[in-house]
């Protein structure tokens, strides 16, 4: 099913198009479980790459590999944070701007260069200093590239009814690599001596990525972004090639009614300048949302994460040989979460399910925070606590990037993703150093108790966040959640039905025709005869509108780029009408069939069906 006025349209007409429609009513196929392993394992990577540089920091300290003091190994950490938030404001901007596909690309090669450069540090001193910090940034810049294309593009060409367990799944499968990190170090660590290790543990994430690179060359580009973009052509055999994998797979391509084309015209490329203008005059209370979400998992995750390891040893006396091994557990809690919750997100509902898992995780977080106060935990049981929180957690969290992404425009979708990725990573960072302030040397529990109380408030006030101003998006397509900046309209019906309110009078019939409506105080005699002995006015006892106002309504159909506002036949009251080009009955049995098409003002997410 190709693209209306394709070839043929003028180049300042709007455009009509089914792409979207065709993208969330696609059944699932290899193509999406391809695109899934192609471009989830950035998360692979980017857990394996933070695991292997906090496995690896006692060794850089040591005299015979680099000779790092602690606050200079300990600096790596930071260095490799601040790429990451610089990358995703950068790279972000560029997704929008170029493309999804071609960033996707970028990003991941900018990460496996930075990486493996990381691994040639030969030397000491400031310079090679300066030379490993660098390395670290560029790593870290690619992988915050990464959040904001790869949500994007997954977000853009996945079907309606998918969306939200796929996103989790991909967010999700940062504990795996965290998972295979600590595997991998702990064998290289006992295999290998230390000078060698710790740069064979930097190559890892560079030697499993580079295959991955050439499957991405396969990837189409997001046929929303190109339609949206005016490439229309290139949408087309896009989506085209995505549709042809699903016949391939024996599946059947459902059918895409007319009524669900979407109407755009080309707008000009937005700038962070453009996202702001959307966050604080078209969406306040989304943004305040985005960043609530973003900000309280970034906070609760850093600071436990990063400090896992040194309760253990200091409050439980594990030691740091063992210390890895209650980390797997951990990790593996994370990582199914996700997994096992992420379906209900797409079944069960956003907002519901995304409040259930913060306000658990909060919860839960301070129960056990009274039990480690009154010494009640042993390591054993801190670990399966902490996996039965954060298996909540994992999957809140991995929702906040789901959010970030869809319930703003697509023209602004990578930019929003990168800011609010930003805003939670520089909220987050204040963890760890506030988290390891309050373990001190194991002397006062009372102090960590407290710690442990804050991150459980945060997250409870996330989940309130989501109770009160979370939007219900499953299953719907994402121009209904948000619509885009460039869209003229999203049906034909819509059109038609805003024409007719436009040219309805005070005191007409709600769901009767302009025109048609008996004025207030004058008795209609039997029959529905405008009146005795009166001349009817043209178009009475029709359901046609007067001349001026058909003439008004085919201006504004022309207008939006569809030429006259056609009428409906099963609109139509009698067959008069249909010798009158341009009418335009209400509609009101077309606006019960097709509502994604909210008027100007009204909430996008309003009586939206879903897919």
């Amino acid at each position: 099913m190709a693209a209306a006025n394709s070839s043929s349209r003028p180049a300042d007409a709007p455009l009509r198009s089914l792409i979207p429609a065709r993208i969330d009513r696609m059944p699932w196929s290899g193509f999406h479980t391809k695109m899934i392993a192609a471009l989830g394992c950035a998360w692979i990577l980017d857990g394996l790459e933070i695991t292997v540089a906090s496995s690896v920091t006692s060794i850089l300290t040591q005299e015979d590999t680099l000779g790092l003091s602690s606050s200079e190994a300990g600096l790596i950490a930071t260095v490799y944070l601040v790429g990451q938030v610089t990358g995703a404001l950068f790279f972000g901007r560029m997704a929008d701007r170029f493309g999804r596909r071609k960033l996707f690309l970028l990003t991941f090669g900018v990460y496996l260069f930075g990486s493996g450069m990381t691994a040639l540090t030969y030397g000491q001193g400031p310079s090679w200093d300066a030379y490993l910090y660098l390395t670290r940034f560029v790593a870290g810049t690619g992988i915050g590239g990464e959040y904001a294309a790869i949500n994007s593009a997954i977000q853009e060409m996945m079907p309606a009814r998918f969306r939200g367990r796929v996103d989790l799944l991909v967010n999700g499968t940062y504990w795996a690599g965290a998972i295979v990190g600590t595997l991998a170090e702990l064998m290289i660590l006992a295999y290998f001596d230390d000078t060698v290790a710790w740069r064979i543990g930097f190559l890892l994430g560079p030697v499993l990525g580079f295959s991955v690179l050439f499957v991405r060359r396969h990837l189409p580009e997001s046929p929303r972004w190109l339609i949206m973009n005016g490439r229309e052509a290139e949408a087309e055999a896009a989506i085209g090639r995505i549709e042809e994998a699903v016949r391939r797979h024996g599946k059947k391509l459902p059918p895409v009614d007319e009524k669900d084309a979407i109407e755009i015209s080309e707008s000009a490329h937005s700038t962070y300048v453009t996202l702001l203008r959307v966050l604080f005059r078209e969406y306040p209370k989304r943004a305040v949302l985005a960043s609530t979400l973003m900000i309280t998992q970034s906070f609760l995750y850093n600071a436990i994460f990063f400090t896992y390891t040194l309760v253990l040893t200091t409050f439980y006396g594990v030691s740091a040989a063992s210390a890895p091994m209650y980390l797997l557990a951990f990790a593996a809690g994370n990582l199914l979460g996700p997994i096992v919750l992420g379906p209900l997100f797409d079944i069960v509902g956003r907002r519901w399910l995304i409040a259930g898992t913060y306000l658990f995780s909060g919860c839960a977080l301070a129960v056990t925070a009274s039990l480690f106060a009154a010494n009640v935990l042993t390591a054993t049981t801190q670990t399966v606590a902490w996996c039965v929180i954060f298996f909540f957690a994992s999957a809140g969290a991995s929702s906040g990037y789901l959010t970030a992404g869809e319930i703003f425009p697509l023209e602004v979708r990578g930019k929003a993703i990168a800011l609010f990725f930003a805003i939670g990573q520089a909220a987050g960072a204040t963890g760890p150093y506030l988290y390891g302030w309050l373990i001190g040397d194991g002397s006062n529990r009372g102090r960590l108790y407290v710690g442990f109380l804050v991150g459980a408030i945060i997250m409870v006030i996330g989940g309130l966040a989501e109770t009160f101003l979370g939007v219900d998006a499953e299953r719907k397509p994402l121009e209904s959640v948000a619509k885009p900046l460039s869209v003229v309209r999203t049906s034909v019906g819509a059109a038609r039905r805003r024409t007719v309110r436009k040219l309805r009078k005070p005191g007409e019939r709600p769901g009767a025709p302009p025109g048609a409506g008996t004025p207030p105080g004058v008795e209609q005699p039997p029959g529905g005869a405008p009146g005795a002995g009166a001349e009817a006015p043209p178009g009475a006892g029709t359901g046609v509108p007067p001349v001026a106002g058909v003439r008004e309504a085919a201006e504004a159909g022309a207008a939006l780029g569809s030429g006259p506002v056609e009428p409906e036949p099963a609109a139509l009251p009698d067959e008069a009408s249909k010798a009158t080009p341009g009418a335009t009955p209400d509609g009101t049995a077309a606006e019960a069939k097709d509502n994604n098409d909210p008027d100007p003002g009204d909430e996008p997410t309003a009586d939206t069906p879903a897919v």
